[in-house]
């Protein structure tokens, strides 16, 4: 078949040769999401599991080798995370993992999301954010009883399975220095113990994969693009020397997400094949190929964007590659994906409600393989991006352009408020709550589509959400929950739910993106200047807080976080945005403080996802206007009304005055599966505003012990004043099942009434 003649407007000649650095395996329908969801139920469902993956994996490369891509990669699939998969490959499974006895699959998922059942009861590996992505991946731990030892299987077997039919792949690992970068190390080992194994095994894989056939292999090591200091540089060029030597497959050191100015020439100097670069996010990377390319090398020039969804300006990319090309021999240029796809939706084919006039603007993961084919053969789309795109609001404009330095600062400052709360709440010490949604069953998740459909009148709707407003009211007063939620129960996502609610956005039908494991989420639009469109919590806010006598908090997701996790725009800066949203929800939080609620919690769950991953670039390029505008959305509220906060897998430590600066009165976040770390940064920083460090992990089934919890408790007072401590989850409940929801709750409760009784 001629690859070519799937797309007739793509000419016969290439001028570049093209690659991919990964694509999306999640499937274009959440395949791989159902059928490990049913694995977890059903453990005899392993055969179709493993059929599913096949087939998803072959569906990914059949796509890149029609489309006409040169380079297309292997091992790119995962069962849950690639971090995960490098561990496993390391052998660097810890022991009390092992110990559990369970077979391979099992084993791995244990190391996921934790285990407890009649074999043992262990909590999962800490998860952090991906760089500055939505994408979670699990950390990595070195506990100094396993084995270094390389375990190629996964690796080979993808490599031979794309081989059966007839795809030539490049097996993609993700690299050693990033490896132990990222990795946590017990009885006080550093990197260095395991660096003459891990180097072995590196350099028995490349001996490996050679003799199974591959012409090349992918190395990729992100972490070169943070800041690197002179010791790290060394502690790199060490590891691939031994790596290297006497290799006889090509590699190429692949990086993304930024440039490796601090590494650039050390990496330049070593016998890689290829230097893979992001020309997107890599503010320096032209400046330093400009500055001189080994000529010895091929450059992989990452010049499509792999994490948003708008369509690439080829007259752009073209002008980028004729500039590369100055320093560059062009046959030594190859155009490709600046990062994985993994970020992006399948494709937009699944689309069938969004317009033609809308989707020509969009380019998923499908639309991006075609568009590295076109650019490479020259191809033109100017026309597109002559077009006005989308109307200005003039109303939204004059709005951003009225605000004051003083719409910005909260009045009075957070000691006196905390004085005014203490007395108006009356909270007990160590007060409890969660942090918002509670579990969404098929019955809930039902009544939001059949309402969608035309299936159910509004007052159906409504009636059946309020009735489990009323339910879970209840219950929480029954466990002895402080301060009440009303579980969210309307809401299909926590940005998608007030996207749909404010002018500016569109939505998808399938352009469902991974999140972390078997979690998808599917990203909003912002299409044009957002605004709010009409009250979007009060009703349901009102309504919780009348079934109860305790505080009720409305729920609401802050500006940041909603850009964050939305496909932003391209046409206008990403701060700009943030505060035409940023106004709508401090509409929407001054009318819940009319409507008599008292407490309310605006998640910036996100907030880390776009800091810069240099910290020179922190305060100019995104803090210095994500903090106050944070603050705008809540600057106009009384005394008596206490903001909350809530962040998750995210790094803290190093942003934590920052975030008292967003001058909140009550934060909440995720720690229990980082081992509370943060709470030396807290005591460091002399934290002011009062914290809730989740006291277990929400993303794991297992029941945390009252035992377990009051230990938690106690760690965290060592640290945190005892006045200024919340007793919550690490996150919302809504993946839980009641099942494991109501002991946990109630453990929860019995460990912070233990504690009062000894405080």
């Amino acid at each position: 078949m001629n690859k070519r003649a799937i797309f007739d407007n793509i000419p016969r000649m290439s001028n570049y040769k093209t690659f991919v650095i990964g694509f999306p395996r999640i499937g274009s329908k959440r395949e791989l999401k159902f059928a490990e969801e049913k694995y977890f139920a059903e453990p005899s469902s392993a055969d179709e599991l493993k059929e599913i993956a096949q087939s998803l994996r072959a569906y990914g490369w059949k796509k890149q080798r029609d489309a006409g891509i040169d380079l297309i990669p292997s091992n790119d699939f995962s069962y849950y995370d690639n971090m995960l998969d490098t561990a496993v490959m390391l052998g660097a499974i810890p022991a009390r993992y092992k110990a559990l006895g369970l077979n391979e699959l099992d084993t791995y998922f244990a190391m996921a999301h934790g285990y407890q059942g009649t074999k043992g009861d262990v909590k999962a590996l800490p998860m952090k954010k991906w760089f500055n992505t939505n994408y979670h991946y699990i950390v990595p731990e070195l506990d100094g009883i396993s084995k270094i030892k390389l375990d190629a299987e996964k690796i080979l077997d993808e490599f031979a399975e794309a081989k059966n039919i007839g795809v030539q792949t490049v097996p993609s690992v993700i690299g050693p220095y990033t490896f132990l970068k990222f990795a946590t190390y017990a009885d006080g080992k550093s990197r260095e113990d395991y660096k003459a194994a891990v180097t072995a095994a590196y350099k028995e894989l490349l001996a490996q994969v050679h003799a199974a056939g591959a012409e090349w292999v992918s190395i990729a090591e992100p972490a070169l693009v943070f800041d690197t200091d002179g010791d790290s540089v060394k502690f790199f060029e060490s590891l691939y020397k031994e790596i290297l030597d006497g290799k006889k497959v090509k590699v190429n050191l692949q990086t993304y997400f930024g440039d490796i100015r601090d590494s650039y020439d050390a990496v330049a100097a070593l016998p890689f094949d290829a230097l893979g670069l992001d020309f997107v996010e890599g503010k320096e990377t032209l400046n330093l190929v400009k500055k001189g390319f080994p000529k010895d090398k091929i450059l992989f020039a990452g010049v499509v964007k792999g994490k948003n969804i708008w369509r690439s300006e080829f007259s752009k990319v073209e002008a980028l590659l004729k500039d590369i090309e100055g320093s560059v021999d062009k046959e030594r240029i190859y155009a490709g994906t600046s990062c994985s796809l993994l970020h992006v939706p399948y494709t937009t084919a699944n689309e069938e409600k969004l317009s033609a006039d809308i989707l020509k603007h969009f380019s998923f993961a499908e639309q991006k393989i075609r568009e590295i084919a076109e650019i490479a053969a020259g191809d033109k789309n100017d026309e597109l991006f002559k077009e006005e795109r989308v109307k200005a609001d003039e109303k939204v404009q004059a709005a951003v352009k009225a605000l004051k330095p003083e719409d910005f600062v909260r009045k009075p400052d957070f000691a006196e408020r905390e004085k005014i709360q203490h007395e108006a709440f009356k909270l007990p010490l160590f007060p409890t709550t969660t942090i918002g949604s509670f579990p969404q069953t098929k019955e809930v998740r039902k009544n939001r589509a059949d309402f969608k459909k035309g299936v159910i009148t509004k007052e159906q709707y409504v009636k059946f959400n309020q009735d489990k407003i009323t339910e879970w009211v209840k219950k929480q007063e029954e466990i002895g929950l402080d301060v009440l939620v009303h579980g969210e129960f309307e809401r299909n996502d926590m940005v998608e739910y007030f996207g749909e609610r404010l002018a500016g956005f569109l939505f998808t039908q399938n352009a469902w993106v991974q999140s972390y494991g078997s979690r998808c989420v599917k990203p909003p639009v912002i299409w044009g200047d957002v605004s709010r469109k009409e009250a979007i919590t009060v009703e349901w806010s009102k309504f919780a807080q009348s079934q109860t006598k305790k505080w009720m908090k409305g729920m609401l997701t802050g500006p940041v976080t909603i850009l964050n996790w939305s496909f932003p725009r391209e046409d206008i800066p990403i701060k700009e945005q943030t505060v035409q949203i940023a106004l709508a929800i401090r509409e929407e939080v001054l009318d819940l403080e009319k409507n008599g609620i008292k407490i309310i919690q605006i998640d910036e769950a996100a907030l880390r996802e776009k800091l810069p991953l240099r910290k020179s670039d922190w305060h100019s390029e995104y803090l210095d206007w994500a903090i106050p505008d944070f603050r705008l959305v809540h600057s106009g509220v009384k005394a008596d009304t206490q903001i909350h906060t809530h962040m998750c897998y995210s790094e803290f430590n190093d942003i934590i005055k920052d975030i008292d600066d967003m001058d909140a009165d009550v934060i909440t976040f995720e720690a229990s599966r980082a081992d509370l770390k943060i709470l030396d940064a807290l005591k460091a920083a002399n934290f002011r505003t009062e914290v809730g460090p989740g006291v277990y992990d929400i993303h794991s089934a297992r029941v945390p012990s009252k035992e377990e919890i009051v230990a938690a408790l106690e760690k965290m007072l060592a640290k945190v004043p005892k006045e200024k401590l919340w007793v919550n989850p690490d996150c919302g409940l809504k993946t839980r099942g009641e099942a494991e929801t109501i002991p946990s709750l109630k453990n929860l409760v019995e460990a912070a009434r233990e504690l009062r009784a000894k405080n």
